[in-house]
C-alpha cells in the first residue's frame, strides 16, 4: 500500500483554511442540520455505553436498559450486578455499569432531579466543567452531550476526526484525542462546529480511512499535506 506523505510540522500548518474545509465538506457530504438526538440524560447514558464499542451495540444496550427499568431514576436504585447483566451487549459492562449508576446518582444528588437541561443556560466552559465532575465523563462524552443533546458549540473528537485532523495538519501528529478537543474547537466558528464535526466524521468513515484512505476520490486531495503518493 502506498504511504501517506506527512508534512514536517503539521500542527497549525494546514494549507486549508477552516472556511475552505467547512465549505468543501458541506458540498461533498452536507448539508448538516442539527436536531436533538436524545434528551441530555439519555444521551449521557448512551454515550457512556458507546465507549469502546459500536454505536449499534451501545444503542441496543441502552434501549434494553431503559426498557427493563422504565426510567433512569429506577436505574439509580438498581443493583450493579443487574445493570451489568443488562448492558452486556455494549461490552465492558463491569466498568460501564458503575459509571452509569454513579453519574446518574451524582446528578440526582447535585440537582435533585435527573435533568441536564439547565446546562444550556451556562457558558460553554462552565457546562463542560459541570459534566466533567461526573464519574466516567471525559472530554468526548462531555462534548457529545452538549453538542448533540443541547445544540451547544462543543466539538466532539472521535477516532475519525482525530485521524483526519492530523492528516490535514490541523493538529500535530503526537496530539492525543483528549487534547484535540481543546485545540480544534477554538479553530471553528461556533455556528459551524456541528457541520464541521459531522463533515469530518463522514469523510473519515467513507474516504480518509485508517488503513486504505481513498485519496484519489478525496474532495480535499488537491491541498491535503498527507495525500497518498
Amino acid at each position: 500500500m502506498a504511504r501517506l506523505r506527512n508534512s514536517k510540522s503539521l500542527e497549525n500548518a494546514s494549507i486549508f483554511s477552516i472556511e475552505e474545509l467547512i465549505l468543501l465538506l458541506k458540498i461533498q457530504y452536507g448539508p448538516f442540520r442539527w436536531a436533538q438526538r436524545y434528551e441530555p440524560i439519555t444521551e449521557l447514558v448512551y454515550t457512556i455505553l458507546s465507549q469502546h464499542t459500536s454505536d449499534l451495540n451501545s444503542q441496543r444496550a441502552g434501549d434494553i436498559l431503559l426498557n427493563k427499568f422504565g426510567s433512569w431514576e429506577a436505574v439509580t436504585e438498581a443493583p450493579l450486578s443487574t445493570i451489568e447483566e443488562t448492558i452486556r451487549p455494549a461490552g465492558l459492562s463491569k466498568q460501564k455499569a458503575p459509571r452509569i449508576k454513579g453519574a446518574l446518582q451524582t446528578i440526582l444528588k447535585l440537582r435533585g432531579t435527573l435533568s441536564l437541561d439547565f446546562l444550556a443556560g451556562l457558558p460553554l466552559d462552565d457546562a463542560k466543567s459541570w459534566l466533567r465532575q461526573l464519574p466516567g465523563v471525559g472530554p468526548k462524552t462531555t462534548a457529545i452531550v452538549l453538542c448533540f443533546a443541547l445544540g451547544m458549540p462543543a466539538m466532539p473528537v472521535d477516532t475519525h476526526i482525530h485521524r483526519v485532523s492530523k492528516r490535514l495538519g490541523l493538529i500535530g501528529p503526537k496530539v492525543n484525542a483528549d487534547l484535540a478537543h481543546d485545540l480544534l474547537e477554538p479553530m471553528v466558528p461556533p455556528n459551524e462546529i456541528f457541520s464541521f464535526h459531522m463533515g469530518l466524521i463522514v469523510h473519515g468513515r467513507t474516504t480518509c480511512k485508517a488503513l486504505r484512505p481513498r485519496c484519489n476520490d478525496c474532495v480535499l486531495r488537491i491541498k491535503c499535506p498527507s495525500k497518498m503518493d
